[in-house]
């Protein structure tokens, strides 16, 4: 059922003990918008847990509150009233679904691939999900504090490429202008996002050896095989070299995970990249979107290669 932003905000006012989720793969909208919800909500004095079914991006560990993200634990159910998804679907929080199953589900989102199978709810086309919980905080009167403002404006900041996708509105400018004014040192988030491993920057180049251009250059890939895929702590920004190169409209990294299972990553400079990722059944916006193909990487390629013509065409 469709809710409205106020209607989400009693939900939340009505349970005492919630379970927070986010997609597995987490980014920084992810991570930074259950973080706040959470914080809010012990604030508020209820008892929120955060359970993500995934590793989790190490750049992301300065976040307060990242240490106490837990993974769910097989044939162990949560001791929740509510479920609280964030920043995707139902259908893609991974096992945390089994932890949490017989659980209402409360759902904010702001991604057009959403399945809608969610009991209650809330999706609107903001910059982020972090842009949702930055609302609630004002309506249910809470205060912008370090454990809750750091999370979000870092949620904002990666999923509108700090402030360069087209998704960044004047709403999203003055929410981030309000995050500053509670003290976020944006130059101090930037650097612990971009700060990097010596083995991520060497994945990095090993990442851009595998570089190719299809369709006539209108195509860039980063295809990486298993052995380099699981042997970086994150590939976060690793489609951006590609997709400026000059003549691009489709940019797409895929990382074998496994013999069977490849993650995919697409973005566009124009063109409705989120049909391709839910034929796949992922999800994502017009010009990011992202899924999984449970193939070995040569076939998941020609697959994902075979769904961008099509929308090239």
């Amino acid at each position: 059922m469709k809710i409205t932003l106020e209607q989400a905000a009693e939900k939340l006012m009505t349970a005492k003990k919630f379970l927070l989720t986010a997609h597995v793969n987490p980014d920084g909208d992810a991570i930074g918008s259950t973080l706040a919800l959470a914080a809010l909500l012990r604030a508020k004095g209820k008892d929120a847990t955060v359970m993500i079914d995934d590793k989790l991006p190490k750049n992301l560990s300065f976040l307060p509150g990242y240490d106490k993200i837990v993974r769910p634990e097989e044939g162990k159910k949560a001791d929740a009233e509510l479920l609280v998804i964030l920043d995707t679907s139902l259908d893609r929080i991974g096992e945390v679904g089994k932890a949490a199953a017989g659980l209402p589900v409360l759902n904010l989102d702001h991604h057009i691939s959403n399945d809608e199978k969610a009991d209650f709810l809330y999706n609107d086309n903001r910059a982020a999900a972090a842009e949702i919980v930055f609302e609630l905080v004002e309506r249910l009167g809470g205060e912008f504090t370090p454990e809750i403002a750091t999370p979000l404006y870092t949620g904002i900041a990666t999923d509108t490429g700090f402030f360069k996708f087209s998704n960044t509105r004047p709403e999203t400018m003055r929410a981030a202008a309000r995050l500053l004014e509670a003290g976020v040192r944006p130059e101090q988030v930037s650097e612990a996002l971009e700060e990097k491993p010596e083995s991520v920057v060497r994945g990095q180049a090993a990442a851009l050896q595998t570089m190719e251009l299809s369709y006539n250059g209108r195509v860039a890939g980063l295809y990486l095989d298993k052995e380099l895929a699981t042997s970086l702590d994150t590939t976060e920004g690793f489609i951006d070299f590609v997709r400026v190169i000059e003549g691009v409209e489709i940019a797409v990294l895929i990382k074998c995970m496994d013999e069977n299972f490849c993650r995919v990553s697409v973005r566009s400079k124009g063109l409705d990249v989120s049909k391709v990722a839910m034929k796949f059944g992922g999800g994502g916006h017009i010009r990011a979107a992202g899924f999984s193909v449970k193939k070995p990487l040569t076939e998941a390629k020609k697959d994902v290669l075979d769904a961008l013509g099509a929308v090239l065409k």
